[in-house]
């Protein structure tokens, strides 16, 4: 391969994943890049990221469309070094005449070299607080200096709109000769004079507003932010037709379907890929089934005195009340201390040698049902806060999962996870614990049940907790002295916290 080819290849994205879903090219081939600048959207087993090139230069070759899973390892896009001649056909300048200014586009009228050497310094010295976009081995270093703002940016190419298209775009369309080359470098590719900063597309984006369908106000087209705010509140339109790259997959997938089941004699309606995070749940689940011997527990609870003790919070601080379940999950983290057996890792070495690995401190994972499936993001010491803070972390950590922008850390370091299946409207659950964790509490929906208070019959507010624990790293008795313990805490709240 030519040394002035740069073959950029999908990264290990965090944690030993092996793969991942391409979803939405963000350059086409033809446009300039610098360093650092988001090329590609994925999704993990674990989360959705941009990934960030290592390399400046013109875009060579897409290897891969969108709603394809590639692996860890093989080429992702190929990136011509600027100015090299791998570079020049793409750029080739149209002669222009003797007087007149140089219409081409911006990629062949500057001196590339000096412009991508200052635009990824740039983008190294914007960054410096934390893009969320650095990837192992890759993205920006910490030794940038100096502060700027946006307006100055003078890049080529800083950045490119979404098109998941695997074509080549052409990049000789003429330009007006007053672009600023920051401006004209983020073009939509195949519209003329159609540009946006990078902020611009990403609230675009973030709304799921099509650039194709805006005129700009600006000058020469230029899409501005307040015509992309005027996008989100206009009425939606008719949805735009689907990319041919993206509808790829599922057009297979249709074409597999109608046939006859031979099985049940029934006509296959649809056959689904598995992949993402329910790929990844589908493994995780029979690991965990396969290796764990888990055994259960279980118990009814009257949680009567710690719902009127949030109600009497609630009077005092209307805003500022921790949820059921952070009160819950501060109870959790007290009896993980006093049983910290199942606070641990069970594994085998490859010789076949076992160890119980014990943890000093507790990463406490949730379940949260997103649209993309079932995760389960983890406050990282959760055993150092207190019920209000590990409410704001739960609320944060939600958030950011059911936008697809929890970190691969952020969900998969936990050490024991807190699952309340009662906001489905059931009862209890024979959970699967998530592996490789070795215990699981579970927490059912409370609702009015007859109990026995002081000898007399009185209705109260009642759940039903579920603990499922590897049986190899204790036995039954630690397991229901936990169990106990968290559900003396919720039926004696006071007490309990006055004792932590």
């Amino acid at each position: 391969m030519s040394s002035d080819m740069q073959v950029f290849k999908l990264p290990d994205l965090g944690e030993g994943l092996t793969e991942a879903e391409l979803v939405n090219w963000l350059v086409a081939v033809g446009d300039e890049i610098v360093v650092d600048q988001p090329i590609a959207e994925v999704e993990t087993a674990k989360s959705m990221v941009e990934v960030p090139s290592p390399y400046a230069g013109t875009v060579a070759e897409l290897h891969g469309e969108a709603g394809q899973t590639l692996d860890v390892g093989k080429p992702l896009i190929s990136i011509a070094r600027a100015g090299s001649a791998a570079a020049s056909p793409a750029a080739a300048p149209v002669a222009a005449p003797a007087g007149s200014v140089d219409p081409s586009p911006v990629s062949s009228g500057l001196d590339v070299s000096s412009s991508v050497e200052a635009a990824a310094e740039t983008y190294r010295t914007e960054e410096k607080a934390g893009s969320g976009n650095v990837l192992i081995g890759y993205g920006t270093p910490g030794g940038a200096t100096g502060g700027r703002t946006r307006p100055r940016k003078a890049s080529v190419g800083g950045g490119s709109v979404s098109a998941p298209v695997a074509v080549a775009e052409p990049v000789s369309v003429a330009e007006p000769a007053v672009a600023d080359p920051a401006v004209a470098g983020t073009r939509i590719p195949g519209k003329l004079s159609a540009v946006i900063s990078p902020l611009v597309r990403k609230m675009a984006r973030d709304h799921g507003v099509s650039l194709e369908a805006i005129e700009g106000s600006g000058a020469s087209g230029l899409i501005m932010r307040r015509d992309v705010e005027a996008a989100i509140s206009a009425p939606e339109a008719a949805p735009a037709p689907a990319v041919a790259g993206a509808a790829a997959p599922v057009s297979a997938a249709s074409a597999a379907s109608g046939a006859v089941d031979n099985r049940t004699g029934l006509t296959v309606s649809a056959r689904t890929p598995v992949r993402g995070v329910r790929k990844a749940v589908a493994a995780n689940m029979t690991r965990s089934r396969s290796e764990i011997p888990e055994a259960t527990v279980w118990v009814d609870v009257d949680a009567t005195a710690l719902l009127e003790m949030r109600a009497e919070l609630k009077k005092r601080a209307p805003h500022d009340t921790p949820g059921l379940l952070a009160f819950i999950a501060r109870f959790v983290t007290a009896g993980l201390k006093k049983y910290p057996a199942l606070n641990t890792r069970f594994e085998t070495a490859s010789d076949g040698s076992q160890e119980i690995v014990g943890f000093d401190g507790i990463n406490l994972g949730f379940a949260a049902q997103t649209d993309r499936g079932l995760v389960v993001p983890s406050v990282r010491n959760a055993h150092e806060l207190s019920a209000r803070e590990l409410d704001a972390e739960i609320r944060r950590l939600t958030a950011v999962a059911r936008d697809g922008k929890a970190t691969p850390t952020e969900l998969g370091s936990g050490t024991f996870t807190l699952n309340n299946y009662g906001v489905f409207g059931v009862d209890g659950s024979a959970a699967i614990i998530n592996y490789p964790e070795v215990a699981m509490l579970g927490v059912g929906r409370i609702i009015d049940k007859p109990w026995v208070v002081n000898g007399e019959l009185a209705v109260r507010k009642v759940t039903e907790l579920t603990l499922a624990f590897d049986h190899r790293v204790c036995d039954g008795e630690t397991a229901a002295g936990f169990l106990r313990y968290v559900a003396d805490a919720i039926e004696n709240p006071g007490g309990a916290l006055a004792d932590m």
